[in-house]
């Protein structure tokens, strides 16, 4: 049986009276947990207040799959209060380090002595947001991470397919470049006349210029490449398949070959072909050059849109481009968009910038349309419309998901409060938004829903 002398070792227990201290010690349920065994799981209803008075217990939070450590409580010590005094369902796992000997008070017993003790209530209450200071602070720890995880993952992905093209190009155009040279070392030796070799030239510097600038759209390449593979095979090029699509996407015709081969159809050597070999592989060569520096100007599309997204080396608070950070928040979510959902932007083109602390900002819009995403779950229409009016930027984020049901729209801001499953919402994404926007940059936050439809809205005061 819990005595008054464990319980007067715990601050708050010291404001009761005897008579109120003996009261609770009659209600106290004892409870004996072995090491390793769990008191209560993250996300189980409120049961009561429990009084540790021998052994040590572990506390961990769930994020991303992943048991976190978060904190201890040691005997002499007390725990709970904060399901029974929310209503909300305990926010950490509790398991027992060592043997523990505990006493459970009852959720009515520990309010009614709340009532009755201002003092108790006073010590109790202070403790309880020391306690949910610490665990918000690790939570937003833990959620920008996650945050961050996230944005860093579509981010490799993004930049592993230009990377990969990179290095494949460059793998592949040493090659290439040594046997054109060959060639053209070949050829020279021939003292071909001047005017044949300009022909050959201007051909390959047109191909140049169809390649560069796409000058042929998917059905006439295909079409070409057809009648070219023909050609080739009449005249007997071995593996004919291989010349044919990059002649083809250097725009070459049939006439222009019949008109540049004519003099070495009837050659015993390697120059009756070399020519076709030579024109196809200088277009492949192009071809490399225009997807490698296509991919490097991909990766750094990227890296920029990462760092201007965290506004590296600037200040604190500047003057911010709204439309930039979305984009560049689009960019780092490209990902999880193209898989299905559709981006429509309505942007005033004459949306003034606005003073703020920009990357925060960002996590705001991170927040939104990480949201917006999971709400159409993955499938949809995602709309950023912006305008200006009295003197604030009106920026609204739509999704076309499921909505929010109408009985928990009142507290989607409430820090903790969450409608996702245990270790995937924190249930400070919103909470985090509201904070930044009414209170970092004293704009409003507001939202309407309903299925189909979910708009939040954020005024920003411009200059």
């Amino acid at each position: 049986m819990l005595c008054v002398e464990e319980l007067i070792n715990l601050d708050p227990f010291q404001q009761l009276s005897k008579e109120q201290l003996e009261w609770v010690c009659d209600r106290a349920q004892t409870v004996e947990l072995p090491a390793s065994e769990v008191l209560a799981h993250e996300g189980d209803p409120g049961r009561g207040l429990f009084i540790l008075v021998k052994g040590k217990m572990n506390l961990t939070r769930r994020s991303q799959g992943v048991e976190i450590p978060i904190g201890q409580h040691e005997a002499p010590s007390f725990f709970g209060e904060i399901p029974v005094l929310t209503d909300e369902p305990v926010p950490v796992t509790i398991r027992a380090l060592t043997d523990c000997n505990l006493y459970e008070i009852k959720a009515e017993d520990f309010r009614k002595l709340l009532h009755e003790c201002r003092d108790f209530e006073r010590m109790v209450f202070r403790i309880m947001e020391r306690r949910m200071r610490g665990l918000e602070s690790f939570i937003r720890g833990r959620e920008k991470m996650a945050a961050l995880g996230t944005l860093t993952a579509g981010l490799a992905h993004e930049l592993n397919n230009p990377a990969s093209a990179l290095v494949r190009t460059l793998g592949e155009m040493p090659a290439a470049i040594l046997e054109l040279q060959r060639m053209n070392l070949v050829y020279g030796q021939r003292n071909v006349e001047e005017a044949h070799t300009q022909n050959w030239l201007r051909v390959r510097d047109q191909g140049y210029d169809a390649i560069l600038n796409n000058r042929l759209d998917p059905v006439t390449l295909s079409d070409r490449e057809t009648v070219l593979l023909e050609w080739l095979e009449d005249y007997g090029v071995k593996q004919a398949w291989k010349l044919a699509e990059p002649l083809a996407e250097g725009g070459v015709e049939v006439e222009t070959l019949d008109k540049m081969m004519e003099r070495w159809r009837n050659d015993e050597t390697e120059l009756r072909e070399m020519g076709l070999h030579w024109l196809s592989l200088s277009f492949e060569v192009m071809s490399m050059i225009k997807h490698g520096l296509r991919g490097a100007e991909r990766i750094s599309e990227l890296v920029q849109a990462m760092k201007s997204y965290s506004y590296l080396d600037q200040g604190v608070q500047q003057e911010v481009n709204v439309h930039q950070g979305l984009e560049d928040t689009l960019r780092l979510f490209v990902h999880k968009l193209k898989c299905g959902i559709q981006v429509q932007r309505n942007y005033d083109q004459h949306l003034p910038k606005i003073l703020a602390y920009g990357s925060e900002l960002n996590q705001v819009w991170t927040n939104l349309i990480d949201n917006a995403i999971d709400a159409m779950d993955g499938k949809g229409l995602l709309e950023i419309t912006t305008h200006h009016c009295d003197r604030f930027a009106h920026i609204d984020i739509i999704d076309s998901g499921s909505g929010i049901p109408p009985e928990i729209q009142t507290r989607i801001f409430e820090p903790f409060f969450t409608t996702k499953s245990v270790g995937r919402g924190s249930g400070l994404g919103l909470e985090t938004v509201r904070r930044i926007v009414e209170n970092r940059h004293h704009g409003t936050l507001s939202f309407e829903s309903q299925p189909g439809r979910t708009c939040f809205t954020i005024r920003l005061p411009s200059f």
